[in-house]
């Protein structure tokens, strides 16, 4: 039995109390819940069926859904590539889509033209659309099946060339290209990095199967990383991009593991007495943060990956856990019911007395804080919903950046200016991408399933 943030066991009252069985939920909203359940727990058994990602079949989820309109918005045309219509990838449409969920440009139709990157524009007809820059290229097949793909990319206003593409790629590799074209675009028109080449990791469970998949940033060609008829929660990115941390209960309990994506070999990190949950690696990788109940509470410990005895973080009486690192790794961001409801804190990593960084609201949990250092996304219950927050760690001004009732498990993009999480639209389950200012959405529709803990990977080399 499964419902929205809900896992149905069969447990046992701990220490021989009470044999006999009684029927236990616990949310899988945020690690919190697991660490408050954790009091008594469940027989979790049967085979984990594990493959290398490199060898497994893409898996497209998702269709993206632009909804929003920002208040500065770049207008950007791009005209269908010549010879995509018989490649299997439509670059011209994975870029402008790229753009689009960015928040950052407005698509000005440019279907009907015929041109591509050696194309001469006609800017004064461009000037009067409204474009204010404009995208060409050329899709062309060569003869070992590999694809030459080339782009130029004009400030229409100036009338001159910005920049150009080339690359040649398998067929496999034409929607990453087109991920790397966006990044080029959007890097030369903002200033910023795109994200657009990096990836997500997420769970979904359908039927008595769960997967934690592998996709791109736009949450296409996803890979399975790892299938179980047990549930899998919490993955995290390491900052190399080359492993996830995550918890699997597939030994009758939460045990966490590191997985290497490129070989599919994975490494017990932490399975100690009781609980071993919401891990997060470090910013220099060597080591992670989790949640451990060995010595009785639920408390923050610092684990190395290389193994060794953990190093105990936090010393309270309630349940601390859902920790997040500052990008400079001097602070620890976590949630603890240390003053009777969860609440968001931070301290030293190096110690020192927790300071608490909500006082709105009841229940605020599921912290991460965005590589700039600048702003902090979380969930805070209000009514009886779950609403994303963003934060000003500057100011402590907190706004709500969604419209949804069940968000849960935001994640930035490596260039701090998106979010993903997890949510319900229409009553189906959903990821969603944000801008900071909840201005310009997108949602990731998945096909079927609860689709649970996106994570947003690095930046990749």
């Amino acid at each position: 039995m499964y419902d929205r943030g809900l896992v149905h066991f069969q447990v046992f009252d701990p220490g021989g109390m009470n044999s006999a069985a009684r029927l236990f939920f616990f949310s899988t909203r945020s690690a919190f819940a697991l660490a408050c359940s954790f009091r008594a727990f469940l027989p979790l058994f049967l085979a984990v069926l594990l493959w290398p990602l490199t060898h497994l079949t893409a898996h497209a989820q998702f269709r993206v859904e632009v909804t929003g309109v920002g208040l500065t918005q770049l207008p950007l045309a791009v005209a269908p590539f010549k010879g995509e219509d018989s490649a299997p990838q439509k670059v011209s449409a994975i870029l402008l889509a790229d753009l689009e969920r960015s928040g950052q440009f407005r698509a000005i139709d440019g279907k009907q033209e015929i041109m591509d990157e050696s194309s001469s524009p006609d800017f004064s007809q461009w000037r009067q659309r409204n474009a204010d820059a404009l995208v060409a290229g050329s899709l062309t097949r060569l003869a070992d099946g590999r694809y030459d793909i080339r782009a130029r990319l004009w400030d229409v206003v100036a009338g001159q060339l910005l920049g150009e593409y080339k690359e040649v790629v398998t067929a496999a590799d034409l929607r990453l290209s087109a991920h790397r074209l966006a990044d080029q675009i959007y890097e030369k028109l903002t200033g910023d990095k795109g994200v657009f080449a990096t990836r997500i990791a997420y769970v979904t469970k359908t039927a008595a199967r769960y997967t934690l998949w592998v996709a791109d940033s736009d949450g296409e060609g996803a890979q399975a990383a790892l299938a179980s008829p047990e549930p899998i929660i919490s993955p995290s990115w390491s900052p190399s991009g080359s492993h996830l941390a995550y918890v699997s209960f597939e030994s009758k309990k939460p045990v966490i593991y590191t997985h290497e994506l490129a070989s599919g070999k994975r490494r017990v990190a932490a399975n100690f007495r009781g609980s071993n949950s919401a891990p997060t690696w470090s910013p220099d990788g060597r080591s992670l943060v989790a949640t451990l109940s060995r010595d009785g509470g639920s408390q923050l410990f610092q684990i190395n990956v290389e193994g060794g005895e953990p190093r105990r973080l936090t010393q309270s009486n309630g349940i601390d856990t859902e920790p997040a690192f500052s990008p400079d790794a001097n602070l620890l961001y976590f949630v603890s019911d240390r003053g009777g409801s969860p609440q968001i804190y931070k301290m030293p990593l190096s110690g020192g007395n927790p300071e608490r960084v909500t006082f709105a609201g009841t229940y605020n949990i599921s912290p991460t804080i965005s590589p700039d250092g600048r702003w902090m996304a979380y969930v805070s219950r209000i009514g009886g919903q779950f609403k994303l927050q963003m934060m000003d760690l500057s100011s402590g001004q907190t706004s709500s950046i969604s419209e949804t009732t069940a968000d849960e498990k935001p994640s930035f993009s490596p260039n701090s200016k998106l979010v993903v999480y997890a949510t319900q639209v229409q009553g189906r389950e959903a990821l969603m991408t944000s801008t900071l200012d909840g201005k310009i959405k997108a949602r990731l529709a998945g096909q079927s399933g609860d689709i649970r803990e996106p994570d947003w990977g690095p930046f990749r080399n």
